[in-house]
């Protein structure tokens, strides 16, 4: 099974604007929201694909049971644990370009997080555990490190899809996967990134640190895949961008789809870059029709 956690999810409000002006009345030509959460986001399309997913994480209020009702509508077994205050929300306003409002995390009680801990102490070497997405403030100073260190003892496989130093930290604890954007791991290692060459020499000490496979995408220029004992090159399909939300959780969804159910790694990376292109081409999620359509027209090198 797949075990997405999302400790700080939210519920996404979308409002398509013909104009904004600031100080006054601005009424929205299109509303829709959906629950967000990198963790979240990634367990939506391990369901679209096929995969047995759990979601995992806390949620409370109205928006908490918006977002439990939302996920098991999709097939996805969630055992979210509640808390008092309200999950946040956040408002995108699309105009020319998108502008983010998001709200504030609430906090989470120790001994709920120690029920998460007890929820991942059940999963197998079966199970690929998926860490992804920010954490609630008064969550930030231990980190994922408790988690990982306990599902490494389970000898399940995991993944960390987030930013900041732990994505360095807990690399000795030998993630399966980790997938920075060339953005981020340019910020790991303090230096400017533009080219996929200039990514591969990071992305291998990233593996040389203990990362199992290391996928940098680059929007449009395409995506890199680096193993111990591989370099692959993906190129980017043609399509129109509509969507930059949930992009880079589709293609670790993708890879980890295909992973599992034990395709080559040049399948599953190319199914993972096809998944996130077909979300960043679509006003929602990918469907499993246009991945296996865009992975037709993938090239990998």
């Amino acid at each position: 099974m797949i075990v997405t956690v999302t400790c700080n999810p939210s519920v996404d409000y979308v409002m398509r604007m013909e104009d904004v002006t600031l100080g006054g009345l601005n009424r929205a030509k299109e509303i829709y929201a959906y629950p967000g959460g990198k963790g979240i986001n990634v367990a939506r399309v391990c369901t679209t694909l096929g995969a047995k997913t759990k979601a995992l994480g806390f949620v409370g209020g109205f928006t908490g049971a918006y977002i439990r009702d939302w996920v098991k509508k999709e097939g996805i077994q969630e055992e979210f644990l509640g808390v008092e205050e309200m999950t946040r929300i956040n408002v995108k306003v699309k105009h020319m370009e998108e502008t983010e409002l998001n709200g504030t995390s609430g906090t989470i009680p120790e001994e709920t997080v120690a029920n998460l801990q007890k929820q991942l102490a059940e999963v197998s070497a079966e199970d690929i555990v998926v860490f992804a997405g920010s954490l609630p403030d008064d969550m930030k100073e231990k980190g994922y490190k408790r988690f990982v260190k306990q599902v490494a003892t389970k000898k399940a496989k995991w993944v960390l899809d987030t930013n900041g130093p732990e994505l360095i930290e807990l690399l000795p604890y030998q993630p399966l996967l980790i997938k920075p954007n060339h953005h981020e791991l340019a910020e790991a290692f303090g230096v400017d990134i533009a080219s996929i060459d200039e990514a591969i020499p990071y992305a291998k000490e990233l593996v040389d640190k203990g990362a199992q496979h290391v996928i940098v995408s680059f929007a449009g220029q395409g995506a890199l895949c680096v193993t111990e004992d591989k370099i692959l090159r993906a190129t980017a399909p043609k399509g129109t961008v509509k969507n930059s939300v949930g992009a880079g959780d589709s293609l670790v969804a993708g890879f980890l789809t295909a992973y599992q159910r034990g395709d080559s790694l040049k399948e599953a990376f190319r199914q993972g870059v096809a998944a996130g292109s077909a979300t960043a081409f679509s006003n929602g999620f990918c469907t499993k029709e246009h991945v296996a359509q865009l992975k037709r027209e993938i090239v990998l090198t």
